[in-house]
């Protein structure tokens, strides 16, 4: 069955980029997808492949080591990645948004130098900290603390939920550098900062892993910072901008979610109609039924309105337009395609749909990982709706 992206006018480097990311999947992903979700572990070896044919850096200049390509094809090769495994297309898209959302923006010249360019290359893993057990839609209300001491920090805490927390070489911590308010008050966003933590420093701590129901091989713990010290050269940018530079990362994200999103929802399509094709009931094959054929078609629509809303808001942002909106609008429509395509997929599969030995319960597991993160589907309808009064 055609992925349905081979006819959207791709240039000869996008057509390069999807095969190579579609090779890649097909030989050295798909096969071992399953085993990654009964046991929660992905291989270091694989990322470290990834890297070294560049897939860890596509949005990263080429001054800095990465391939200098633009977001419209990081989507198409992340979309061939999520297609063989969601977790793990998860856990490259956070790899970008530390790149291109945090440390390309806000990092100096030194740190860029240090991070940003072995990143690119994929010689290091990243992760990002910022959500905390009590802290998750609301990031504001984070309460780990950066205290300085002589002229570095001092940072203490438990962040929740961190993708790549154990494998990741370096993680972005958010943490509260102005003194918490009263409980009684809502928490200050002003007072929050970004920290660049390499994980090998004393007092980066790992907490069990997160037992998902589905995105299980994106390596998801929490971590503990237990009076872990910084160097002044660790703090990202500004004193008291980190969650505003959070909330700038997390239109990148948005994006990236989507397309896992659509992965998730073409590949159970995909499989769908091949299993339509062979399953036969009352003598005939079930692709035969019209009720069975309504429902591919409306599958294959979803699917495909979901990928041009994602790419539409990707060429917005290659042209330096605010894409908070439409990322937000992105993120909602690909999670709930994704949702309610594998939702379909599980039906027409029927007991075997409910079966761990069949793709189709796997990927109705990870779809619903789409709809939370980076924002669940509630708050980015909040998102879009204030949008609209504002212009947005």
């Amino acid at each position: 069955m055609s992925t349905a992206i081979e006819s959207a006018g791709l240039s000869e480097t996008q057509r390069q980029i999807v095969e190579l990311a579609r090779d890649v999947a097909r030989r050295r992903i798909q096969p071992h997808a399953a085993e990654w979700d009964r046991t929660a572990q992905l291989p270091r070896d694989v990322i470290n492949e990834l890297g070294t044919l560049g897939f860890l850096g596509l949005l990263t200049p080429e001054a800095d080591d990465g391939m200098g390509l633009d977001t419209l094809t990081y989507l198409l090769a992340l979309e061939e990645l999520a297609a063989a495994d969601a977790g793990l297309a998860l856990s490259v898209g956070i790899q970008h948004v530390v790149q291109s959302g945090l440390l390309l923006p806000h990092g100096s010249a030194a740190q860029r130098e240090r991070w940003l360019r072995p990143l690119a290359r994929g010689e290091l893993l990243a992760g990002i900290a910022l959500a905390e057990a009590d802290a998750g839609s609301d990031a504001a209300a984070l309460r780990a603390q950066a205290v300085r001491q002589g002229d570095g920090w001092v940072l203490t805490g438990t962040k929740a939920w961190v993708t790549n927390g154990a494998t990741a070489d370096v993680v972005i911590v958010l943490a509260r550098t102005a003194a918490p308010r009263p409980a009684t008050e809502l928490p200050d966003a002003q007072g929050i900062s970004a920290f660049i933590v390499p994980t090998d420093v004393a007092g980066y701590r790992l907490g069990e892993r997160v037992d998902t129901m589905g995105l299980r091989a994106s390596n998801t713990v929490s971590i503990t910072l237990d009076n872990l010290r910084l160097e002044p050269e660790h703090l990202l940018g500004e004193e008291g901008s980190g969650l505003t530079y959070a909330m700038e990362a997390l239109d990148a994200g948005r994006l990236g979610t989507a397309i896992v999103a659509v992965g998730i929802a073409r590949r159970a399509l995909e499989h769908a109609v091949a299993y339509c094709a062979e399953r036969k009931q009352f003598g005939r094959a079930l692709r035969e039924f019209e009720a069975v054929q309504f429902k591919l078609a409306d599958m294959a629509t979803r699917v495909e309105a979901a990928r041009a809303l994602t790419h539409a808001a990707a060429v917005r942002r290659d042209h330096g337009e605010d894409i908070t909106r439409q990322a937000s609008m992105a993120k909602l429509l690909a999670s709930e395609t994704a949702m309610w395509v594998t939702t379909q997929a599980v039906q027409l599969f029927g007991g075997y749909g409910y079966m761990r030995d069949f793709p189709v319960e796997k990927l109705f597991r990870d779809a619903k990982g789409t709809e939370i993160v980076d924002g669940t589907s509630e708050m980015q309808r909040l998102v879009i709706a204030r949008g609209l009064y504002q212009g947005g």
